[in-house]
């Protein structure tokens, strides 16, 4: 359901306890005065962050919200340590971020991370009084107390990672696209903001994959939280290459593709800086060939072509546009 999709929560984690070592002495029979013989306590339990990819939101973690390692068993009598605490495993969706929760700053990226992370280890368990004997202290009443585990609030955030981003004003025609393109099924409506979460998908073009994310319609205001904006543009930071779909029935295209370009450089200098592709929509409809030919002599420092999802019309050129765009850019940063 799209009411689940969640892509920010804090959570509460605390590895364990380590035990306390034991104070413990031989008794057996016909040894009244045994040794000390208290084992050690065991340590506390871990706090670990895992990459699950059958995962697409944290929905998991804001049911739950509380993560607490196991605490380390005190240890026993005849040198026997305590059990040592189960970890905790939490697992995260591809692309997610780990922050503090007081202060912002980034602790984690678990964007391309295959192996877990170990974000919170265990306190220690305490030495029982066995380790204190000596020639001087035959018989040590006391053992080492376990350290406690630590305990921090983290804002867990997620990023969506995909190659291409569509962005557009609502209604533009990204959803339409979108389920032309790949395999997704986004949902569909003739009326603004039909999109209430990310939708994502793969395309394969010539044997090549590659995966597009399409976010909720961008109005004006958008990066100070007008609309839905604000809440999802981060799920474009990790793109590629960002698809700009302008409305060709709108009165005036290019002030549409201006707004947009300004409303992503309020959130993030960083999104004007990665490659783009300017696509005209809708086509099929009455008006929309001379719409675009004003759009490309105002953008001609731009890529800019014309498609009709609905029909079909450019949508060959567009999926070998978005091969050669994103292989140009893999060659860039190689």
């Amino acid at each position: 359901m799209q009411s689940r999709f969640v892509d920010e929560t804090v959570i509460e984690v605390c590895s364990g306890n380590g035990g306390n070592g034991a104070v413990h002495f031989r008794r057996e029979k016909y040894i009244p005065r045994g040794g000390p013989d208290g084992g050690d306590g065991g340590d506390g339990g871990d706090v670990l962050f895992i990459v699950r990819n059958n995962l697409k939101t944290l929905s998991h973690l804001k049911m739950k919200r509380s993560f607490r390692a196991e605490h380390g068993s005190p240890g026993a009598g005849q040198r026997k340590s305590g059990r040592r605490g189960r970890d905790v495993e939490i697992p995260v969706p591809p692309g997610t971020l780990i922050k503090d929760a007081d202060t912002g700053s980034l602790l984690q990226d678990m964007a391309s991370r295959e192996e877990p992370w170990l974000f919170a280890r265990g306190g220690r368990g305490g030495r029982g009084n066995w380790h204190y004997r000596s020639s001087t202290r035959q018989a040590p009443r006391f053992a080492e107390s376990g350290t406690k585990g630590s305990g921090r609030r983290l804002l867990v955030e997620l990023a969506l990672i995909a190659d291409v981003g569509l962005v557009g004003k609502p209604n533009a025609g990204k959803s339409t696209l979108l389920s032309v393109l790949t395999n997704s099924r986004p949902k569909i409506g003739a009326y603004p903001f039909t999109t209430k979460i990310p939708n994502i998908g793969v395309c394969t073009v010539h044997d090549r994959d590659f995966v597009l994310a399409d976010i909720p319609g961008i109005i004006e205001g958008a990066s100070r939280g007008a609309g839905l904006g604000l809440q999802f543009l981060k799920h474009i930071s990790r793109t590629n290459l960002i698809l700009f779909l302008i409305d060709l029935q709108d009165q005036d295209p290019e002030d549409s593709y201006h707004m947009l370009e300004e409303e992503l450089r309020s959130y993030s200098t960083d999104l004007t800086h990665k490659p783009r592709l300017v696509v005209g929509t809708k086509m099929d409809l009455a008006g929309s060939t001379d719409k675009l030919s004003e759009l490309k002599a105002a953008l001609e420092d731009q890529t800019c072509l014309g498609i009709s999802a609905v029909s079909g019309y450019g949508m060959t050129v567009l999926r070998q546009m978005l091969l050669e765009k994103l292989a140009a850019g893999v060659e860039a940063q190689s």
